[in-house]
């Protein structure tokens, strides 16, 4: 009888110990997955432009927010505009009027060379990268799986500042607004349903992981659009950029800056109902935010 008990308790404490490592080895493995989550944390930031026009106040704080200084310069890719040395010469100028000197704003039409080692080497050093409006897809066209991309993601890793404008905003999510719908051919810049499999979704930079980002948005009432993404997309938070207006994200944290409001929509419960092509949703979550306003995705 004690040699059953002494057996049971030996069996006791191997099942324990064995516990208590696996125990120790799972925060081992958590701990490790926390610390490449920090490691692979971006050490740039993001300025995107709702479009229209860019105040020189929200320049300006672009200028602040990379911490541009004499010894920077910046550069410009036009590869959305349907006139790209225009969309560079007006560029440039808007900054040259802030006192940036010329022979530190560069522009870099891609399109006509995707493999220009020098080109992309200024872009892995510059402090800031501006990107045009005019076609997200034209731009993706242009930049998706080529070096051009790995650049862009290795300047924002080491600390570059990433802007773009309409459809420079577009680009800057993982899932791209890409202007087109299934069931509407013809693009007339008006959403005027909330319909299911009607918004075309396709690939974007993916700076941003869990964002769809919409442009111009009160300006042109761009509402249903982003209702549709947000019962669609649940598991993105759906935002809204009017123009003149940015949000700067930093980390975690986003600010809102500019000349109006920033439209968020969340569908926290992942509701989506779907009856005869119409789209349902119940408990979304809208918020509007106003320059100063801070939130998080």
């Amino acid at each position: 009888m004690k040699l059953i008990n002494i057996a049971n308790i030996l069996f006791i404490f191997t099942i324990m110990f064995s516990c208590k490592e696996k125990a120790s080895n799972s925060t081992a493995n958590q701990q490790s997955i926390e610390a490449l989550k920090i490691v692979n944390k971006p050490k740039g930031k993001l300025f995107i432009i709702g479009g229209g026009k860019r105040p020189k106040e929200m320049i300006k704080e672009l200028l602040t927010t990379s911490n541009f200084n004499n010894e920077a310069y910046l550069v410009i890719l036009p590869m959305a505009s349907q006139e790209p040395d225009s969309t560079i010469y007006y560029a440039s100028k808007q900054f040259e009027e802030l006192g940036i000197d010329s022979k530190k704003i560069k522009g870099f039409n891609f399109e006509k060379n995707k493999e220009n080692k020098v080109w992309l080497d200024s872009l892995k050093q510059a402090k800031i990268i501006y990107i045009s409006g005019g076609d997200q897809v034209k731009f993706m066209d242009v930049v998706l799986n080529t070096p051009i991309y790995d650049a862009l993601h290795e300047a924002y890793q080491n600390g570059t500042t990433i802007a773009g404008t309409s459809a420079g905003a577009a680009i800057m999510s993982e899932k791209m607004i890409t202007g087109n719908e299934y069931k509407h051919k013809e693009y007339t810049g008006d959403f005027r349903t909330i319909e299911a499999n009607n918004i075309e979704i396709s690939q974007g930079m993916g700076f941003i992981k869990h964002a769809i980002i919409d442009q111009h948005f009160v300006k042109r009432m761009r509402m249903n659009r982003l209702v549709s993404i947000a019962i669609e997309h649940p598991n993105e938070t759906a935002i809204g950029i009017d123009e003149s207006t940015a949000i700067i994200i930093e980390g975690d944290s986003i600010k809102v800056t500019g000349l109006s409001q920033v439209i968020v929509i969340k569908n926290p419960k992942k509701n989506l109902k779907i009856k005869e092509g119409l789209l349902g949703a119940d408990q979304l979550e809208l918020s509007v935010k106003l320059p100063g306003s801070r939130f998080t995705f």
